[in-house]
């Protein structure tokens, strides 16, 4: 049992898109990092700089613009909010700790009707023994190496189309994607356990899985593993159905919750 009840901590940085640079709970750093030279100096419109952390990625992941609007412009800090402004809406949030949970709630505003995705983009400083647990038959979207297609089906965590997603394991040179319809996800790692859960009401919420075990970028591949609470069904708004993207309604805007919780299993 995982009992213990370990102090987290976070830290952001709003000059470079609001990401969280650190996610830290019993002693160790959750979020994994890479050296992007790339990444300090982004504008919008630019490609995805992969610094690692955690990325807010509003109103798309994939597609245009990369990664969504919100990564690669500065935020800004009034009292306990931290927020941005885009083109076509703003993104709020406020975040707080207390003990071993971190709660962020967030507040987009923008025209009534608007869609978009959300996904809190958070590559884990994971090892290869390190396991997923989702509720096992949600329905799933499994995205080759490629991304431009999804493969739709339930299946057990451990064996999404033939793919186990559950088991990290040494890296085999192979990179996919997926999203599962559910709200909350955990993550455990030896003795440490990070679970996360999206709430939304009225709103499609799923997560999105990145297993890359060096199998991406060609040519210059690198290890990543996205764990990621999602507002939405898919990665791309432009290949949203219908109810595939949260949608604005007539108030002109959209409320959710993140919930991050750290647990340490005391034994040896």
């Amino acid at each position: 049992m995982v009992s213990a009840k370990p102090a987290v901590s976070v830290t952001t940085d709003l000059a470079h898109g609001g990401r969280w640079t650190s996610l830290r709970a019993g002693g160790r750093e959750w979020l994994w990092r890479r050296d992007e030279p790339r990444r300090p100096l982004v504008a919008p419109g630019d490609a995805f700089a992969d610094a690692g952390g955690l990325e807010e990625c509003v109103p798309t992941v994939r597609g245009t613009p990369d990664h969504g609007d919100a990564w690669s412009r500065p935020w800004r800090r009034d009292g306990g909010e931290e927020s941005v402004d885009c083109p076509d809406f703003r993104l709020a949030r406020r975040i707080r700790t207390e003990a071993d949970t971190l709660v962020a709630d967030y507040r987009l505003t923008a025209a009534p009707g608007y869609r978009f995705l959300w996904a809190a983009h958070a590559l884990l400083d994971v090892s290869p023994r390190a396991t997923v647990g989702i509720r096992d038959g949600a329905p799933t979207r499994l995205y080759p190496d490629d991304g431009a297609h999804w493969i739709a089906g339930a299946w057990p965590l451990g064996a999404v189309g033939g793919t186990a997603l559950d088991r990290l394991g040494p890296d085999d040179g192979t990179a996919v994607g997926a999203v599962v319809a559910t709200p909350e996800v955990s993550v455990r790692d030896g003795r440490d356990t990070l679970r996360l859960a999206v709430e939304a009401p009225g709103q499609p919420v799923s997560v999105a899985l990145w297993r890359n075990l060096c199998g991406f970028p060609a040519g210059a591949p690198y290890r990543s593993v996205g764990v990621e609470p999602m507002l939405g069904r898919v990665f791309d708004l432009a290949a949203a159905g219908e109810d595939d993207a949260a949608r604005v309604p007539a108030s002109g805007e959209v409320r959710w919750r993140l919930t991050v919780t750290a647990g340490r299993d005391p034994r040896p």
